[in-house]
């Protein structure tokens, strides 16, 4: 029992910190300070837009850790004790493909405004200081005053639901063992993280606090899961031993 509790509370701990980190990447908040700031909403307008953007973000995912999960536990049926090793042994796999995307340069797959227009590089394009959402925000529908508000706020809301959470699917794996209890507390803390996240930088923003670095999120991002899921890979196959 002791166990199987700090397996639990180690994937719901890095469960957390996947999703707040990946919701701290300007993908997320970014196009929501930038559209809010061209069609002049308020503070409280723009968080309840990122909010809402933000539940089908989680809602998303969550469907797509449904069937992960379901997945899980007909394999897990099967396979008995060897699946914890399974488990681990794919965490590792996933582990070491994040860690080759990062040394390729593709840190993070960004979501871009409908109707803009991005040039790619290794890095996205950003190797310039100025963030590219802004150059986007002319070219795109959501920014045009011959748009209305519900169009804008319909995209900015398509925009980052049908972009889900990636990093996260590996998270729903590793709690397969846990049943649908598992599956239930880490959907919870998906989405607690995700909308903090979102919430927290997309205020700090609001407010003036521009200059914060979160670049490196943004930056680093395959690294640090796949440091995050190497790390519980091993664990899990270590308390298995």
């Amino acid at each position: 029992m002791a166990l199987n509790t700090t397996i639990l509370n180690t994937v719901a701990a890095t469960g957390f910190t996947v999703a707040f980190f990946h919701a701290a990447i300007p993908t997320h908040w970014l196009p929501f300070v930038l559209v809010a700031r061209t069609r002049r909403w308020s503070r409280t307008k723009t968080l309840l837009v990122t909010l809402c953007a933000g539940v089908g973000h989680v809602a998303l995912t969550s469907l797509l850790g449904l069937a992960i999960a379901w997945f899980g536990f007909q394999l897990d049926a099967r396979l008995g004790a060897a699946f914890p090793w399974l488990t681990g042994g794919l965490l590792l796999a996933i582990g070491s493909y994040y860690f080759w995307r990062q040394w390729r340069g593709g840190g993070i797959r960004h979501h871009h405004l409908i109707g803009g227009h991005h040039q790619a590089s290794a890095e996205c394009g950003h190797r310039h200081e100025r963030s590219h959402w802004d150059e986007e925000l002319q070219d795109s529908p959501l920014a045009s005053e011959q748009a209305g508000d519900w169009a804008a706020m319909s995209g900015l809301f398509v925009m980052l639901t049908l972009s889900p959470c990636e990093g996260f699917l590996p998270v729903y794996l590793s709690g397969v063992q846990f049943g649908w209890h598992g599956f239930f507390v880490l959907s919870l803390i998906l989405a607690v993280a995700t909308l903090l996240g979102m919430l927290l930088f997309t205020w700090l923003t609001l407010v003036g606090l521009e200059k914060f670095e979160v670049r490196s999120f943004e930056r680093y991002e395959a690294a640090l899961l796949g440091g995050l899921f190497s790390a519980l890979g091993v664990l899990i196959i270590w308390l298995e031993h």
